[in-house]
């Protein structure tokens, strides 16, 4: 089969397109035939070795996939049936999606929901998937579209771009906050009513500061998010996401003990599988599909390395979707 394989050896780090043998595979009980994968932030890092995200060599990444049992073990699941990964740490620790074939544990599968493709469900991938979690956990804490406007930084990028999508749908008023003025007409098509600069967001700022935001998502974290808890309406809700700009959160408690608000963490990688599945029923409901196209850019496999670069320079828009068999 054809894969992304990443080692680290003698001679250093590398990652190349490779023919591996379908029996180097990890154990699992399950093996899918992979018909298409994803570009995330988190696989650009590990291609490109930026971080120290893969913990075992050789390692395939791809923190997603879709595609079609060809044979299983787990009682779940059956031969043809259509199924979807995001996280457990695949492509970290365990062989991931940027290949042909993937063995891969029951547990961490979701039914395909009948609303999507296999490319549209990596269309929305993981980043749609946590941008609805993020949805959720602001649902969860009472935000609601007529409390105000919803801010949503990283706009450009694939939770961006989701949540963006999603709020618009459920009626909320989305502010987009990205560094690419050029990606105005992108981000209103979507749903946006706004767009602010990032860099109005990315210094250090008050402690407290106008109340502005009924409710936030944020990809970006460090002094971005400190300067959202800060603007944040009384009672309002941040559902926090990422550390594009750093993980660091140099802010203060006035916020959270003078105007009650709530700093909601969304973890995708580790989300028990009830709540996974909840999302991704919420997302066959809620996400406009014309949307998934507008978001959505198509790569082969032999693509990855190279667009793993773009991205890493924000070169990118919205999700990249790999064709592993092209």
């Amino acid at each position: 089969m054809k894969a992304i394989l990443i080692n680290k050896d003698d001679n250093g780090y590398s990652a190349a397109l490779s023919d591996v043998d379908e029996n180097d595979l990890p154990e699992g009980d399950v093996t899918v035939q992979v018909d298409y994968s994803t570009l995330n932030y988190k696989d650009s890092l590990a291609i490109t070795g930026s971080s120290p995200v893969v913990r075992n060599f050789p390692m395939v990444p791809g923190i997603d996939l879709a595609g079609t049992v060809t044979d299983s073990s787990n009682a779940d699941y059956s031969t043809g049936d259509k199924v979807v990964l995001n996280g457990w740490g695949v492509g970290e620790v365990h062989w991931g999606g940027l290949a042909q074939t993937a063995r891969l544990k029951g547990d961490w599968l979701v039914p395909l929901p009948d609303a999507f493709t296999a490319k549209q469900a990596m269309g929305i991938g993981t980043a749609g998937y946590t941008a609805m979690l993020c949805v959720m956990a602001l649902e969860d804490n009472g935000v609601t579209p007529d409390q105000g406007e919803i801010l949503v930084t990283g706009a450009a990028g694939g939770v961006g771009s989701v949540a963006i999508s999603l709020l618009a749908k459920l009626g909320y008023t989305v502010v987009a906050s990205t560094g690419r003025a050029s990606e105005a007409d992108y981000l209103k098509g979507l749903g946006a009513t706004d767009l602010i600069d990032r860099n109005d967001l990315s210094e250090a700022g008050r402690p407290l500061a106008k109340e502005r935001w009924a409710g936030a998502v944020d990809a970006v974290g460090s002094h971005t998010l400190a300067n959202i808890c800060a603007s944040l309406k009384y009672g309002g809700t941040v559902a926090a996401c990422g550390l594009a700009q750093g993980f660091d959160l140099p802010a203060t408690v006035m916020p959270f003990i003078l105007r009650g608000v709530t700093l909601a963490g969304v973890d995708s990688v580790n989300c028990p599988r009830p709540r996974r599945i909840d999302a991704w029923n919420r997302l066959a409901k809620d996400l406009d599909i014309g949307h998934i196209e507008m978001m959505m850019t198509e790569i082969n496999l032999g693509d990855a390395i190279a667009t793993a670069a773009d991205q890493m320079a924000g070169k990118t828009r919205g999700r990249v979707v790999v064709n592993v068999n092209a």
